[in-house]
């Protein structure tokens, strides 16, 4: 086959998200093909491709939302099942990558991002699109090209169009882990900079850490010659160094509050409890105003009712992750479509273009 022809297009998606998968599919004005994605009464999910997807591009638009496994199943299913039917290539469009605060490794748990990208490669997708991944070392782990797109320039245009004299805001980290996001926001909006450091209340310290384990025993059989365990089974824990817990400083905002617009922003939305805490510190130090602005909206349990009787203005978001429900909930939600970027990324793929120019003014740090 010419590798140099451009194949067909064939738009395939799950269940995760309708309303963002019309939206992509009018903009690029191609209509989705018919597929049905359901689940039997075993919870199994099923897949049938209702038009030939042999020798095409095929471009499968899935999400993640709260029903994380089965927006994960779906996606793997659907890409299997264009592998087997001879799909030229399988790009996945996922908006909000599930997983993706699970990609170091925390005490004995494990890099979930890491199997999760290997699942993906082994379905046989050959490219992948996402949006502000929250670790972008995630791109790493696949043997694809990943493009991270970034929402910034939406989020961006909603604070000039939308914030009323947003000129007297300042732009604040929710922790220092936030810091270049932030500043990145800072910069473009030529405004000031604020920082949230230390912590409600001191971390529940782990103080079984092996450390002072007692040794291994073993028990000597009837008849065995040997007359001494051959490993060391003691150590002079004295001569170790004293580990002193970590502990950091009572919730303090570093840099000047009073009488602006704190404007909080973050990759990432989901338990609102560190927000709220947010926001009442900044209230307290004089700001009129609180928003706070996210890429991804899970805003998972009863985030809605935190936040409107908080001191948060408004939780503006993009629509990666369905959030319909939690808008009935709270009126203080507020939308920005990103449908657009996602349809030009997919087309300038399918056309074999450049796709600088959708991470313009786009920093490393963004």
């Amino acid at each position: 086959m010419d590798s140099s022809r451009k194949a067909p297009m064939v738009i395939l998606f799950g269940n995760s998200h309708p309303e963002l998968n019309k939206l992509i599919c009018d903009r690029l004005d191609i209509p989705a093909a018919k597929c049905s994605v359901l689940h039997n009464t075993s919870r199994e999910t099923q897949v049938e491709i209702k038009q030939t997807v042999r020798a095409r591009d095929v471009y499968i638009i899935q999400t993640g939302t709260k029903n994380v496994n089965d927006d994960i199943m779906e996606l793997l299913i659907l890409g299997y099942a264009c592998k087997t039917s001879c799909a030229r290539n399988i790009v996945g469009v996922v908006p909000y990558l599930p997983y993706c605060k699970q990609s170091k490794m925390r005490k004995r748990g494990s890099v979930v991002s890491r199997l999760l990208a290997d699942m993906i490669i082994k379905a046989g997708f050959t490219q992948m699109i996402t949006m502000d991944l929250r670790h972008k070392e995630i791109q790493g782990f696949y043997s694809f090209p990943v493009d991270n797109l970034r929402a910034s320039s939406y989020l961006i245009q909603y604070i000039r169009d939308s914030i009323p004299d947003y000129r007297n805001s300042v732009i604040v980290a929710k922790n220092p882990n936030s810091m270049k996001r932030a500043s990145s926001y800072s910069e473009r909006l030529q405004l000031p900079l604020a920082v949230v450091h230390g912590e409600e209340k001191l971390a529940e310290q782990d103080t079984d850490d092996g450390r002072t384990s007692p040794p291994l025993v073993e028990s000597q059989t009837e008849g065995s010659h040997s007359t001494k365990d051959s490993r060391i089974t003691s150590i002079n824990v004295h001569n170790l160094p004293a580990l002193t817990p970590k502990e950091k400083p009572p919730l303090h905002v570093v840099g000047d509050v009073g009488g602006k617009i704190a404007i909080v922003v973050d990759d990432l939305i989901d338990e609102v409890n560190s927000f709220v805490a947010v926001a009442d510190l900044l209230h307290e130090g004089g700001a009129y105003k609180v928003f706070v602005i996210a890429t991804h909206g899970l805003l998972s349990l009863d985030a809605p009712q935190l936040i409107q009787d908080s001191h948060i203005d408004e939780v503006v978001v993009t629509n990666t992750i369905p959030h319909a429900v939690q808008k009935l909930q709270c009126n203080k939600i507020r939308t920005v479509d990103v449908s657009g970027l996602f349809a030009e990324a997919i087309r300038r793929i399918h056309n074999r273009e450049s796709m600088s120019y959708l991470f313009r003014h786009i920093t490393t740090t963004d």
